[in-house]
């Protein structure tokens, strides 16, 4: 039976009007380009949803918290739909209950309505670009999210954990001087689907140097240069000769089986699970791994950098690279500071996730904390 839902998270209403105003800006403009089959989420759905979610990731099914997506989208709209045959109450102790059979990536809890109650009505592999979708990624955890459109990677939204609201920024690319573009793509300033295939594959190898959760740290240098040589110890453990390119031949090629080419990030991403930095070119064939970074010989010493994050409300802080992060973070400024055309990509055993730039416009290294945009 559906049931009406009184949201008693605090924070699910207090963030509702901002996601509905995301999602309705997108699906608008969707329509205007003839795109587009969904409603916009009305608030009320939007907090009803992230309440139960939260209140269900608190809970232990056979001593596991749930790990469990919700999309807001009727049966009819759903492909890959299984259907049950008795709607189920949006409650926190339902979602628990059945979250162990939804649990792997790729699998949803369709949501619907009937006035102002709500029913789980099912599960679908597949929703709609613009679909509202909330996901419990762990304890009190809570990510809303879309897929871009036609079939583009998931963007997203919004993160709630505890009382802790972040709201993406769409528009960092406008307010932060030189933002990489992995950073704004991440933060759904333009479809991924679109644009560079290279930006693409750095957000899945950021993706999955993340994931492996033992941290790490990606070098990444100018194709036809050896300048990074002069801020690494000298002999590399292990070097790569000749370089590994089969992550390069995928990235450039059109027809890349899309399983290759998540094998082949991740072949390159659990390297920098060794102690030392895993460096690739720009066109991501593997130089070397498990390398120690040292200052560049006549090169001064970082002290500070220019840290910000792609969330409403955050305002740029300088800060030294030990306030953030241990020794990764400060040889990862080191490097940038003294090789300004490379880029680098750190990732802490906690999930939390920093990629390095120079900016010519601050003149300065920056630091742009990305995790609320991986998870």
């Amino acid at each position: 039976m559906p049931v009406m839902t009184v949201p008693t998270y605090p924070a699910a209403r207090l963030v509702a009007d901002a996601v509905q105003g995301h999602f309705a800006r997108h699906i608008t403009s969707a329509r205007g380009r003839g795109g587009g089959e969904l409603e916009t989420p009305p608030t009320l759905a939007i907090a009803a949803i992230i309440d139960a979610a939260f209140w269900a990731s608190l809970r232990r099914e056979e001593g596991r918290a749930p790990r469990i997506s919700l999309a807001f989208l009727p049966p009819e709209n759903a492909k890959h739909a299984v259907t049950f045959a008795g709607r189920l109450p949006l409650l926190p102790a339902v979602l628990a209950k059945v979250g162990p059979a939804v649990e792997r990536p790729g699998i949803h809890l369709g949501v619907w309505r009937n006035g102002d109650e709500f029913f789980v009505w099912g599960t679908t592999r597949e929703v709609p670009a613009f679909c509202l979708v909330v996901e419990v990624v762990t304890s009190g955890l809570i990510v809303v999210k879309h897929r871009s459109e036609p079939f583009g990677k998931f963007v997203n939204v919004a993160v709630l954990e505890g009382d802790q609201i972040k709201i993406v920024d769409e528009g960092v690319g406008r307010v932060v001087p030189d933002c990489p573009a992995v950073v704004t793509s991440l933060a759904g300033a333009k479809d991924r689907t679109s644009g560079s295939g290279l930006t693409t594959v750095m957000i899945q190898l950021a993706a999955s140097m993340r994931q492996h959760g033992r941290g790490g740290a990606l070098l990444v240098v100018p194709s036809g240069s050896n300048d990074w040589r002069e801020s690494i110890v000298s002999p590399i453990q292990y070097a790569v000769e000749p370089p590994f390119s089969e992550l390069a031949v995928l990235s450039c090629s059109d027809k890349a089986d899309p399983d290759d080419l998540g094998r082949a990030v991740d072949a390159i991403a659990g390297l920098t699970a060794v102690d030392g930095a895993t460096i690739i070119t720009d066109r991501y064939d593997l130089l070397a791994f498990g390398a120690k970074i040292a200052r560049k010989r006549g090169s001064t010493p970082v002290e500070f950098v220019n840290v910000t994050e792609p969330v409403e409300g955050s305002s740029p802080v300088r800060a030294a690279p030990a306030q953030f992060g241990g020794t990764r973070h400060l040889s990862a400024a080191q490097f940038v500071h003294d090789q300004r055309d490379a880029t680098v990509l750190v990732a802490s055993q906690d999930g939390r996730f920093t990629i390095f730039k120079w900016s010519p416009h601050e003149q300065f290294v920056h630091a742009h904390r990305v995790d609320a945009l991986l998870l």
